[in-house]
């Protein structure tokens, strides 16, 4: 009996070649899952973590409930083998499936369905689970694996290394799709009212792993704090001048330079790290971090460029920064260029 063209077709889920690992630094207390698929948007699958209990990589024909149940047994002090075993044991399609777990004390633990397509399997080692499936070979996993372990930095470092050093030997047979990296800590999350300390992803992208490392450097610059205090820049003399150069020149400042640090080009620069969603980079000892200043300078550069290489179309209209507020001048009187209204109240 032929199917009425009024009831929906059903087809099985997709079922997605993944390769991904899940780890953790004892150090630094961080549990972290990067992974990479031809799938659109893999994040949204396979990585789960909570701080202080663990991490969860599901895959394959994935159990979307591994992730929550996971992590709900490791919060009632599971291993990440008893995990493992818990999961499986009661799901009729663990043949299909795929997951790697760490656990709270960095204990490691994978399964690998019989019925995943070739070639599937994983690899554990001291704090990280590496597993894949529809990939090239084994060589995949393994050169995860010897990338984390091998690979000197922080967990980011390390995971998106893993996932170079997996595609390096063929990766995913069918090509790549998205990617993703999730890292949790302790209050880790924007002003710390969550523990996603990283979250970001690549949806749909012929090279998402490069364009993964993209996103996170630009994540990394304006929501994290991972440079090295002994790079901080104080704030004096030259260093200040330039700073009230290029805030003036992007319209957050109105004075002349003075090489001061005084409250008005403090004031000025708050602006420009709030505007700017440099928030997390603040600071109140005088000093700045280099990457702020570094992204300061090549703003001023691209509005030079902007002033230099754009017709005007208003009188006045290239004198301002995107700092400046509506109406009002970069410079100190306020009645430069062809603007002349007063700034609002």
């Amino acid at each position: 009996m032929e199917a009425s063209p009024w009831e929906p077709v059903m087809s099985p889920p997709a079922r997605f070649g993944t390769f991904s690992i899940v780890a953790h630094d004892r150090e630094r207390a961080e549990w972290g899952v990067a992974v990479q698929s031809k799938f659109i948007a893999v994040g949204a699958v396979v990585p789960w973590g909570r701080a202080g209990v663990g991490a969860v990589a599901t895959q394959a024909y994935a159990n979307v409930r591994y992730g929550p149940d996971g992590l709900a047994l490791l919060a009632k002090g599971r291993s990440a083998e008893e995990t493992v075993k818990s999961l499986t044991a009661g799901d009729a399609k663990r043949d299909q499936r795929q997951v790697g777990i760490v656990d709270a004390k960095g204990g490691s633990a994978a399964f690998t369905g019989s019925e995943c397509l070739n070639w599937a399997g994983h690899e554990t080692g001291d704090g990280f689970a590496c597993q894949g499936n529809i990939l090239f070979g084994p060589k995949v996993v393994s050169a995860m694996a010897r990338a984390y372990e091998s690979t000197p930095g922080d967990l980011p470092e390390r995971l998106l290394a893993a996932l170079s050093a997996a595609q390096r030997e063929g990766g995913d047979r069918r090509g790549m799709q998205s990617a993703a990296l999730l890292i949790v800590r302790e209050r880790g999350g924007y002003d710390e009212g969550s523990d996603r300390w990283v979250d970001v992803r690549v949806d749909d992208h012929p090279a998402p792993i490069e364009e993964l490392k993209r996103v996170f450097r630009l994540y990394d610059l304006t929501m994290l704090s991972r440079e090295d205090p002994a790079t901080l820049v104080k704030v004096e003399g030259d260093v200040a001048r330039l700073l009230q150069h290029d805030l003036g020149l992007l319209g957050y400042y109105s004075g002349r330079p003075t090489a001061s640090w005084d409250a008005v080009t403090q004031g000025a620069f708050a602006k420009f790290l709030n505007e700017h969603n440099f928030e997390n980079k603040a600071r109140t000892d005088g000093t700045i971090w280099p990457s702020v200043l570094e992204y300061l300078q090549e703003r001023a550069r691209a509005e030079t460029q902007r002033r230099t290489g754009t017709a005007p179309i208003l009188p006045g209209a290239l004198s301002k920064g995107p700092g400046a507020q509506p109406g009002a001048s970069p410079s100190s009187s306020g009645k430069r260029g062809g603007d002349r209204r007063s700034p609002p109240p």
